[in-house]
């Protein structure tokens, strides 16, 4: 089976990412969940604590590892051997933005190809953007983020 990576700012993780996380270990069988740079995110955690969260997250999903990377994500897939990125998508707007992000990393890695998870709609009103907006204000994100 292919390697795949699921890419994202994870900041912080959600019960979303975990979904997608999940799917896409029973689809590929070896996932690197990477915490990666968004130069357009104003991020709330450090790389070290979103990947300690991340870590957390995923320890009990079989065939996920974890790792972080400051490199142009193709560079990453290419030194790691990934031919597959796995994004979750919760709607059109989220298609459009990946679908341009697909095209740039196929074009920087022909090899490289993009799957669309559709988010599950218990989840697709989720993001982290809510999640920090809500922590901001103190809310509880109890049911929004994993219990690790």
């Amino acid at each position: 089976m292919p390697l795949a990576i699921c890419p994202g700012s994870y900041d912080p993780v959600t019960v979303g990412h975990v979904d997608v996380l999940r799917r896409a270990a029973a689809l590929f069988g070896q996932v690197v969940a990477l915490v990666s740079p968004n130069s357009a995110k104003q991020c709330l955690f450090t790389p070290a604590q979103r990947l300690e969260q991340l870590r957390a997250a995923a320890e009990t999903i079989p065939g996920v590892q974890v790792d972080c990377s400051g490199e142009l994500l193709a560079a990453y897939a290419r030194r790691v051997g990934a031919t597959v990125l796995v994004k979750g998508v919760r709607d059109a707007q989220d298609l459009a933005y990946e679908q341009t992000l697909a095209q740039v990393n196929r074009h920087l890695e022909p090899t490289l190809d993009t799957v669309f998870l559709p988010a599950d709609p218990a989840f697709a009103w989720v993001s982290s953007t809510v999640v920090r907006e809500m922590l901001r204000y103190g809310q509880d994100i109890t049911d929004l983020v994993p219990a690790a």
